[in-house]
């Protein structure tokens, strides 16, 4: 079959996977209207699929080499589309969440069978490197798409339709991989199956949110937060101990941090993940609950965030072979932490030009600036062999951090409203004006918050090599714009 084809099926399949990284922020207000989300809970709905896909993701390379790439390809198309309908039609907050996690999963499976067939297939070096570029432009245009398209059909049909567009979309690449994929395998000896560690480190980051959460209801030395936090560190000491004494393949091999730059670039991506995955989210609720912003202005207003994350990107990359990856990343996560604090000034009767444009352009550019120095440092001190497992344990750590950041966010943010709504001295419902005084107050801490959890990547960034060689092999990066995340690279070493 023509190899256009391929490409042109691997790509839909990674933007619809991007897509939902960032179409689904606009319609978080209405979702929080008509199934009663709490702004706290709501933050599950970003965090289910953030965490299975990020739980899940090398061992869906891993599924792909074992069974075949065609195979798992059409099995998380399938998974993706199937969640899909579930949270279109879901009726409750646990319907909503639980198709959310499936839907990650379906995520994990299929973005990195995507990268596989298009490696597979494309083994000329000018050829693979246009598929790739192709591949990385269709994730960026996912991502900058998804606000937009995420308002429109918010506000034209509903929330639901974000989920029911990806249903006919799946058919159709169904129907094209049945006809245009060759089932291949990796050959000689393919690598197990780690699901006893995958499951364990997914479980144990799932109860970490889940008591982080839930502290906006409990206190933290209640029955309800101490257990799920001891549920979560069994777990992730039983990840630890699978990685480094019982699996054969392990998912990540612990050796890998003996890297410096690769450990360093981890933790950034950590901080700096979390900040900006938390900034869209309380950006995007406070254009629409306070500034009453319709869903697709909302999504009109993400666009100069898009431009802003591109231009760093491609500045960034200019600079990283000239002055190494060090600077430009400080610089770049610098800027997003004062993009951060300059949005935690925003007042209940500001405006879009005057509260948000500025810190979420700085912020957005920052982070452009931060995204190719993160990948360089991150796949320079490791072997050809294993340079796509960094770049996915890079793309691991962003999803597990932007699931820690919000989680504590989005409470911190709900405690510091209910407790002004609480003393707000009104008889029944507090009137607009007080409510969006409250809700503001949260959105700010919660920026604030951000802004702080974002130099935490400055103080890991300081241990990044000032210079480091060439890495073996270039990690697949793709500029993602607001408000979504950076493209999944190859998982597989």
């Amino acid at each position: 079959m023509s190899s256009g084809m391929i490409l042109a099926l691997v790509c839909v399949g990674q933007f619809m996977v991007v897509l939902d990284l960032s179409i689904v922020n606009v319609a978080l207000p209405s979702m929080q209207r008509e199934l009663g989300f709490t702004t706290a809970g709501l933050q599950w709905v970003v965090n289910a699929y953030a965490l299975a896909f990020g739980g899940f993701l090398l061992l869906g390379g891993r599924a792909a080499d074992l069974f075949g790439r065609r195979r798992i390809f059409m099995l998380g198309l399938l998974l993706f589309a199937g969640a899909s309908l579930v949270c279109a039609i879901a009726q409750n907050q646990f319907m909503l969440v639980g198709a959310r996690t499936l839907q990650g999963l379906g995520a994990a499976v299929l973005s990195p069978a995507t990268l596989t067939i298009l490696t597979m297939t494309f083994t000329a070096p000018a050829e693979r490197s246009r598929a790739l570029g192709i591949w990385s432009a269709m994730a960026a245009v996912g991502g900058a798409s998804g606000a937009l398209l995420g308002g429109i059909l918010t506000d034209l049909l509903s929330w639901r339709w974000i989920f029911y567009i990806n249903v006919p979309i799946a058919a159709a690449a169904l129907v094209a991989a049945r006809v245009v994929l060759v089932e291949t395998r990796a050959e000689g000896e393919r690598p197990s199956l780690d699901v006893p560690g995958a499951i364990a480190v997914t479980g144990g980051l799932v109860a970490l949110v889940f008591a982080v959460a839930g502290t906006n209801t409990h206190a933290w030395s209640s029955t309800s937060t101490v257990v799920p936090l001891v549920i979560s560190g069994v777990c992730l000491a039983a990840f630890v101990l699978i990685e480094t004494k019982v699996a054969r393949a392990p998912l990540v091999p612990f050796g890998l941090f003996r890297s410096r730059g690769l450990t360093a670039a981890n933790l950034a991506m950590l901080f700096a993940g979390g900040a900006m995955f938390s900034m869209w989210f309380f950006v995007s609720l406070y254009l629409q609950d306070v500034l009453r912003f319709s869903p697709l202005v909302t999504g009109v207003g993400f666009l100069p965030q898009t431009a802003a994350i591109a231009v760093g990107a491609q500045i960034s990359a200019r600079l990283v072979p000239r002055h190494g990856p060090r600077l430009p990343l400080l610089v770049g996560v610098l800027m997003s932490a004062s993009g951060l604090e300059w949005l935690s000034h925003a007042g209940p009767s500001g405006s879009y030009w005057g509260s948000v444009f500025g810190g979420a352009d700085l912020a957005t550019f920052g982070m452009g600036l931060a995204i190719t120095p993160l990948a360089f440092a991150a796949t320079a001190g490791v072997a050809s062999s294993r340079a796509g497992l960094a770049s996915g344990v890079l793309n691991t750590s962003r999803q597990v951090g932007a699931s820690i950041a919000l989680a504590a966010l989005a409470t911190v943010a709900a405690d510091r409203t209910q407790s002004l709504l609480a003393v707000g001295g009104h008889v029944g419902a507090p009137t607009a004006a007080h409510k969006a005084a409250a809700l503001t107050a949260g959105f700010s801490r919660g920026f604030t918050g951000a802004a702080i959890i974002a130099l935490g990547g400055v103080v890991a960034g300081l241990f990044v090599p000032r210079h480091t060689g060439r890495p073996d092999a270039v990690a697949v990066v793709a500029a993602e714009p607001a408000p979504a995340t950076a493209a999944v690279v190859d998982p597989e070493g």
